[in-house]
Order: C-alpha cells, then sequence, then structure tokens
C-alpha cells in the first residue's frame, strides 16, 4: 500500500473515523468543582438584592409607563425594526430583552423614537429620566455569568495550534476560509469545512509522520516513541500515544472513554495492514478531526443532580429553554488556561501554563493574573492586536481595502501593511506600557516608516521598510484619531466619509450605540438633484439634516466627522479638498462643545475618558467570552471600572480584571434530568 492510498482513506474509513470522535464529543470531562467557592461568588449580595429591588420599583412605576404610552403602539406583538417591546415588558430582566432596551434608549436619545409624526411626544426630561431607568434594569437580572461559548477554532488559532503542538508552517492552514473574531464566532462546521480540515490533517500527517522505512521524524518521536520490538505490545504503547497526543490537542486530560475512540482507530489501521507508524498516524488524523481538538470546549454542559444541587446558587436559578434549571460553578483550571492563552496568544496552552492546569493553581486570581503578565511578555502576545485591537479598531479587514488609482497613486500593498503595522506596534506600546486608555486619543509618538513618514510628511532619518518609533510634534497627530490606518478604514474609495467617521468614534471609541440609517436613503454620489451641483462634501452632507428622518443622527454624527476632514481618505492632512476649497472643520457638538481641529476634539474626547475605558472593558469582556454582553454582565462591568478608575484606567489593568473577574471564571451549566 502506497503512502497516497494510505493517508487518503477510502469513505468507509473516514466516516467511521468521524463517527467514532463525533460519538466522543458527547462524553467531553465533567467540571472539577472548587471546594470554597465564595458566598459573593454564588449569589448575589446584599447591595445587589437592594439594587433589585429599586429598579423592580423604577420599572413598575416608571418604564412600564413611559413604554405603554409612547413605544408599544409601533414595538408590541408586531414589532416594528426588530424591537419587540412587548416582549421585554413581560421580560425585562432576561437576555433577550437586554438589546431591545439597548436600541430602545439608542432611538430615544437621538430623538429618533417616537417618530416626528407621532401624536404623543416625550419631553426632554421624559427622555432623560427614561434612559437613566433603563440604566437601572440590569439590575434585574439574575446573577448569571453566561454559558461557556462553545466556538470552533478561529483560522488564525487553528493556524497557530498546529504549529505550536507539531512545528508545521502556519501556511499549511491558508485554504481554510477567514473568518471573524470575537462576539461572532461561528460554532458549527459545513461539509465544505469538514473536507478542508480533513485535507489539512492530512498535510499534517504527511509532513510529520516519515514513511515506512524511512528514519523517524524528530516531532514524529516525539509523539510516538520507538516502536514496540514486539507486535503483540503494539495496541498497548498506542494507547499510551493516544494518551499523549490527546492531552496536547484536547488542552486537557483525556477521558478513558476519548482514548478508547482513538484507540479503535488505530485498530481500523491495523485491520487495514497499515503499519504500527501509519496507525499512529491515522489516529492522530483522527484527533486533528475531532470537535475537542477543533472547537474550544467546556466540561459538559450539564452536571449530575446530586452534584447540581450541591453547587447550585439559589439566587442564580434561571429556567432554560428546556425546563432545566441552571447552576453556576466555576471553570475548571484546563478551561482557564484554554480560554486565557487563546485570549492572549490565539494559541494553545504551553508546558508552564498547562503544569498550572494539572497542579490545580490556575482558579487562584494571582496566579491568574502572574500568568497573563508573562503571556503578554511573549512575542506571541501580537496575536492579541490582531484578534481584539484590529477589530475594535475595525482595521482587520485593510489589506483588502481598495482606493481609486487615479485619485490616490500611492497606496500599495506594503503601504496598507505599513499602516497596518502602525497601529499595532501603537497598540502593542500602550500595553507594555501601561498606559492609560487616553493614550490611544493623546500621544506624542507613533511608528513610522519611510513610506509612511512621506504620508506623516516627516523629513528625517526614517528609511527603509522597517518601523521605527517616532516623536510627533503636531497635535492633530498622535493616537488614533490622527491614525492613516483608522482614516483609511473609514473612508470610501475614493473620499472620506464623515458619518462613517463620526459613527466610529462615537461606538468604537466611546462605545454609544448609534442607530442604523432608514431605508432607501441614497449614497452622496447617488443623490442626483440638480441643486447639489457645486456643493462640498460638507456642503451636501449637511443637507442629511434637513430630513426628518436623518436629522437627528446627522447632528451627533456629521460635526465630529467634519473634525476629522483635514485628513484625506488615506490619512494625508490637507488644507483643501480635492477641488481647492478651504477644509472647513469646525463643529459643534450636542453638549456645545465647539472645536475647529482634530486637536481641538481630541481635548474634548479626553474629558471622557471613563467612558473609553468602559469601552474598551465592554469589548474586551465580550471578545474574551465569545459573546454579547447582556443583562447581569452590566453589574460585573460596574464592579470591575471602579478597581479600573484607582489604576488611572490602564489598559493592563483592564486585561487584568478581566480575566480574574466572575464571568471570566464562571459559567453557567444545566441539572442533567
Amino acid at each position: 500500500m502506497n503512502r497516497k492510498t494510505l493517508f487518503q482513506p477510502n469513505l468507509h474509513s473516514l466516516a467511521a473515523i468521524g463517527l467514532l470522535c463525533w460519538l466522543a464529543f458527547s462524553s467531553i470531562s465533567r467540571p472539577s468543582l472548587a471546594d470554597d467557592e465564595s458566598k459573593s461568588a454564588q449569589g448575589a449580595t446584599l447591595s445587589e438584592k437592594a439594587r433589585r429591588a429599586e429598579a423592580t420599583k423604577t420599572f413598575v412605576k416608571n418604564v412600564d409607563p413611559f413604554v405603554q404610552k409612547y413605544c408599544i403602539d409601533c414595538h408590541g406583538p408586531r414589532p416594528e425594526a426588530g424591537i419587540n417591546l412587548r416582549s421585554a415588558l413581560n421580560s425585562p430582566g432576561n437576555a433577550s430583552s437586554f438589546l431591545h432596551w439597548k436600541k430602545a434608549v439608542a432611538n430615544v436619545r437621538v430623538k429618533d423614537m417616537p417618530p416626528a409624526h407621532a401624536d404623543a411626544q416625550p419631553s426632554d426630561t421624559e427622555r432623560k429620566e427614561f434612559i437613566e431607568w433603563i440604566g437601572k434594569l440590569k439590575y434585574i437580572a439574575a446573577r448569571d455569568p453566561g454559558p461557556f461559548v462553545i466556538r470552533k477554532l478561529s483560522k488564525l488559532e487553528y493556524s497557530n495550534t498546529l504549529h505550536d503542538l507539531y512545528g508545521v508552517k502556519r501556511s499549511i492552514a491558508d485554504s481554510l476560509p477567514a473568518e471573524v473574531l470575537g462576539e461572532g464566532y461561528l460554532n458549527s462546521i459545513s461539509p465544505m469545512q469538514s473536507e478542508l480540515f480533513l485535507e489539512v490533517a492530512n498535510k499534517v500527517v504527511d509532513e510529520i509522520v516519515a514513511p515506512n522505512g524511512q528514519r523517524p521524524t524528530e516531532v514524529q518521536l516525539r509523539l510516538f516513541g520507538q516502536e514496540p520490538s514486539n507486535a503483540s505490545e503494539y495496541r498497548r504503547a498506542a494507547r499510551i500515544v493516544a494518551f499523549r497526543i490527546a492531552r496536547q490537542a484536547y488542552r486537557r486530560p483525556a477521558m478513558t472513554s476519548e482514548i478508547d475512540v482513538l484507540v479503535d482507530v488505530f485498530d481500523l489501521g491495523r485491520e487495514n495492514n497499515l503499519s504500527y507508524s501509519d496507525s499512529l498516524g491515522l489516529m492522530l488524523k483522527a484527533v486533528l478531526v475531532s470537535p475537542q481538538f477543533l472547537f474550544i470546549t467546556p466540561s459538559s454542559a450539564s452536571l449530575p443532580r446530586e452534584v447540581w444541587k450541591a453547587t447550585r446558587s439559589t439566587d442564580a436559578e434561571a429556567e432554560t429553554t428546556n425546563g432545566a434549571k441552571a447552576a453556576i460553578v466555576p471553570l475548571d483550571n484546563y478551561q482557564l488556561a484554554s480560554r486565557l492563552s487563546y485570549l492572549i496568544w490565539a494559541s494553545p496552552p504551553d508546558r508552564q501554563l498547562s503544569q498550572l492546569a494539572d497542579e490545580g493553581k490556575l482558579q487562584d486570581p494571582d496566579v491568574l493574573r502572574q500568568q497573563a503578565e508573562r503571556l503578554l511578555a511573549d512575542p506571541r502576545s501580537r496575536a492579541l492586536f490582531d484578534g481584539f485591537g484590529a477589530q475594535w479598531l475595525q482595521i482587520d479587514d485593510l489589506e483588502n481595502q481598495v482606493f481609486d488609482p487615479q485619485t490616490f497613486p500611492s497606496v500599495s500593498a506594503s503601504l496598507l501593511k505599513a499602516m497596518y503595522e502602525e497601529a499595532r506596534l501603537f497598540f502593542e506600546s500602550v500595553v507594555h506600557e501601561n498606559h492609560p486608555v487616553s493614550k490611544f486619543i493623546q500621544s506624542d509618538y507613533t511608528f513610522l516608516n519611510e513610506s509612511l513618514a512621506e504620508l506623516y510628511e516627516i523629513d528625517g532619518p526614517v528609511k527603509g521598510a522597517a518601523m521605527h518609533r517616532v516623536k510627533l510634534n503636531d497635535p492633530n497627530r498622535g493616537g488614533i484619531l490622527g491614525m492613516p490606518a483608522a482614516l483609511a478604514a473609514t473612508s470610501f474609495p475614493n473620499r472620506t466619509s464623515p458619518v462613517r467617521r463620526g459613527v466610529w468614534v462615537l461606538e468604537q471609541i466611546l462605545g454609544e450605540r448609534v442607530p442604523p440609517p432608514p431605508p432607501d436613503v441614497p449614497e452622496l454620489e447617488e443623490q442626483k438633484d440638480k441643486n447639489l451641483e457645486g456643493l462640498t462634501l460638507r456642503q451636501r452632507t449637511e443637507l442629511h439634516q434637513s430630513e426628518a428622518t436623518c436629522a437627528n443622527c446627522h447632528r451627533i454624527l456629521d460635526p465630529i466627522g467634519f473634525g476629522l476632514e483635514n485628513f484625506n481618505a488615506i490619512g494625508r492632512w490637507r488644507e483643501n479638498n480635492n477641488e481647492g476649497i478651504a477644509i472647513d472643520s469646525e463643529g459643534q457638538l450636542p453638549s456645545g462643545e465647539r472645536f475647529a481641529s482634530p486637536a481641538d476634539l481630541k481635548q474634548i474626547l479626553l474629558k471622557r475618558e471613563s467612558d473609553i475605558a468602559r469601552n474598551l472593558t465592554e469589548r474586551f469582556m465580550a471578545y474574551s467570552l465569545g459573546r454579547q454582553l447582556e443583562g447581569y454582565d452590566e453589574v460585573i462591568i460596574d464592579q470591575l471600572m471602579e478597581s479600573i478608575a484607582q489604576d488611572d484606567n490602564r489598559f493592563r489593568t483592564i486585561l487584568t480584571e478581566v480575566i480574574t473577574s466572575y464571568l471570566f471564571t464562571h459559567r453557567r451549566v444545566r441539572e442533567l434530568p
């Protein structure tokens, strides 16, 4: 049997491997529970209960009447715009209601709702009170860290894992499609992806398992050891190998039932007359296509009834969709090790982290903090920006950004790469030097190579493609608002977009929710009115404020975007637009604050440092959990912000507070029937 035939098994064998591996998924190990779980983590504190009582009173007295008077006609049983406030009124503290309340607040704040044609309109005082009331509804939600999200390894995590465990090049996974990280994790595998994962597994095994008769590779010896001299010892030796490779690949010790599955695959190879090493290669392939490897999994999502009764929190009981009760348990050490390593490195736990998990030490918050600091000091922590930072700044797809070559002839793949690298190095400097989050807004340095220095119009010693730390003297530069990567990502191929930039500042920096635009509103280029001819971009954009359906949002968005208009679509400073007309960057925010330049705008944003810190904390928490925040999550964020503010809102403190938080270290499980 030749090697090509060996590692392309027939459909019957392949189906058997798949069936065995997926059956093993149903027997993932159960969690080891902390013996001394604190009462504060098991139930609500007295202050939380008092706040819950106050929030419930506020809801009945204020929120319900407001919604009934101004909202329910349009957002009742047949909700408009997907906002069902009837459902939210019936269960105000449920996670499913949280997004409805968020959307409602966003629309009421900008006076989009009730619509202008509605007979009843709340006063400004009523609107302000409604927003404040909604802010208290989080206390109605039950104390609950949510489920441990079972998600597939991202392409980056998958390639890093193969590289770290087996020494193969990361490019071995290039055939996989790219995926979105963070809250948008996918948790299923399509038939096409199954084929691709099998294809990659074939390549990995083909690379690390030497053909019969040839000297074993170094990785093969590390994984398989020496071949027993007696064939009668093959199966026992294969079981030992299965324990070894499963411990690494599954990121925890394998259960006996899982090892049985892998040994069955080894037996399948032997039954098909494969050699000892080739049968082990088939077993390794089964590991690489197993859900225990491809998914970041918790222990069982359910607990036996007797364990559940011993660990459940009376305050955290919640009906699940199938009627079962929920219990709150700490993540076991292996789950914490994986959650931490994939968060910072996008890679599996290394030897030290795995050893601490084996010793049961990772549930100690001090140990978690120490490990986070160690992981951040490693070059692999670059993944923190590639995963979280780039997504936060919305530059994760910058390399695919297209610009009009006639308008911007200097744009090239290397320039876009340099823009991304500037943002990455700046983000990492804030993290490693432990700066406050205000450094993201105002900084006197950045990282440039020759092409970026030319874009910044900086003359000096910056030559070549290498990136260098450069001191900045221009107050309009420094920080992410004057960074070409962010400015380019919020532009169109041939021009800037004040609206996009305004939304970006409000949502990505300040954490405000901006309602989506009304349907059927054309882009500026699509407006055919002859009266628009000769108008500047600012004048045409301001026309949106004359439309009743657009005015409220644009009065907030447009001034911020206009404040950045001195930067063209790729971030070069300009005094005049393409028509030679002087740029008007003056603006006034709804608060009454005025500005006339990006430097002025930054000073206004710096006054909202606490909002910037909270937004980053919420986004980082959601990224670390792989899900949107909801309900009780907001209560935990409130608590974290107190500690973060005491340390001047430093990003490292945000990270350590998140990874030691109740949400990161606990999860909800169901009671087994």
